[in-house]
């Protein structure tokens, strides 16, 4: 097999950036994302561990719920120890998948010979933004500025806790509490920012590739004129939607057992959470129906003339000439007529999308997986299997 031309060999939505550079001179990856659990152990430890040391010097690390202790704070531990891991871990299931999603488009003969250079140059405007320095140092302010004001609005709660007391009438920040917004938050946010950067990277992307002459086959046996790939691509994104589901349910538990509030109250977010996420992952490939829907009438118009024409000479042969009078049995006539309908039914049923009912299924069941323990303190756990079967049904 000939040797990939280079843009398209190196492509990586995660191989770049300061951020990875500054892991590869630390000696915490490889070229190639290696080293993966020393990332982890040293993100982790970054954030969360002096908030442990900080607690436990202070008494503030286990005690009654009513002063929300550190390690009884679900939203901490699992920010810290579930969703942050994730994030990071995510970068080598999403490099080798979409590297691969890439690929297809040459491996499947997508992209048409002609239109090879202008594909290699999109995969290297994609790079260029990865590999910008200006951005992601406008992720870095963004994540210590935003991300902390709007988890102080709308996640942390209203009353004394780990990391905050009430110090002349007014909660102040305890010292694991300054730890916490001046280095663990920001440092999440940071990395889920990087990902919603690397998200907008590959729609870009994709929205450039779908503005091709794309060799679109109404017959492929896909039923989505070869494109289906794209549909199994996105669950490269699934830890993401893991991570995201996890913090959301970190929030909810938290709220739930030392906020007062209730579980069911939550109901419109985490159903808005699945929905949102779904539709961010899979309506950007929607790019691709104008092509898809271009193909499928033309498939339409040339199958629809070619079985017309075939049915008339059966006809004339088989029903109306001397030939009927012929044993059908063994004829390839027969096998001819058949495969013809299956063809025009194959583009009939062809889709206008690059994805179906079990790509959404599968998005929206990463992203729910993290919420199911919560369901289990409102329903049984026969009563949630039954609903999940209804809803996947």
């Amino acid at each position: 097999m000939d040797a990939l031309p280079l843009g398209r060999h190196e492509f990586s939505l995660v191989l770049g950036g300061p951020l990875y550079q500054l892991f590869r001179r630390a000696h915490l990856s490889g070229p190639s994302l290696e080293q993966l659990g020393r990332r982890i152990v040293m993100v982790v430890a970054l954030a969360w561990l002096p908030l442990l040391v900080v607690t436990m010097a202070t008494g503030r690390a286990w005690g009654p719920p009513s002063a929300l202790p550190f390690l009884r704070d679900i939203d901490a531990q699992v920010r810290f120890l579930v969703a942050l891991p994730i994030f990071i871990a995510a970068e080598l299931v999403v490099h080798r998948r979409t590297r691969n999603t890439v690929a297809q488009f040459l491996r499947q003969g997508v992209v048409r010979p002609v239109d090879v250079p202008r594909f290699d140059a999109a995969i290297a405007s994609a790079l260029r933004l990865r590999n910008s320095v200006v951005i992601e140092v406008v992720l870095l302010i963004l994540a210590f500025t935003g991300g902390h004001v709007l988890w102080k609005s709308n996640i942390a709660l209203d009353a004394p806790s780990w990391y905050a007391a009430m110090n002349g009438g007014h909660l102040r920040a305890t010292g694991a509490g300054l730890w916490l917004s001046l280095v663990s938050l920001p440092l999440t946010q940071f990395f889920l920012l990087r990902w919603y950067l690397r998200l907008v990277i590959w729609f870009r992307f994709l929205w450039q590739v779908s503005r091709l002459d794309l060799h679109l086959v109404p017959t492929h046996p896909d039923r989505a004129g070869g494109l289906a790939f794209l549909g199994k691509g996105t669950f490269a994104f699934a830890p993401i939607l893991f991570a995201q589901g996890a913090l959301l349910a970190g929030v909810i538990a938290t709220r739930v057992l030392y906020g007062g509030q209730s579980l069911m109250s939550f109901k419109p977010e985490a159903a808005g959470l699945i929905g949102f996420f779904v539709l961010v992952l899979l309506a950007p490939l929607t790019v691709f129906t104008p092509g898809l829907s271009r193909a499928k009438l033309k498939g339409l118009s040339q199958y629809g003339g070619l079985a017309s024409a075939y049915v008339s000479a059966f006809e004339q042969k088989w029903i109306l000439g001397s030939a009927g009078d012929q044993d059908l049995l063994g004829t390839a006539d027969i096998q001819s007529l058949s495969d013809l309908g299956q063809s025009y039914s194959i583009v009939r049923e062809m889709k206008v999308v690059p994805f179906g009912v079990q790509d959404i299924g599968r998005l929206a069941l990463a992203t729910a997986i993290p919420l199911l323990p919560l369901a289990v303190t409102v329903f049984s756990v026969e009563e949630l299997a039954m609903r999940l079967v209804k809803i996947l049904l």
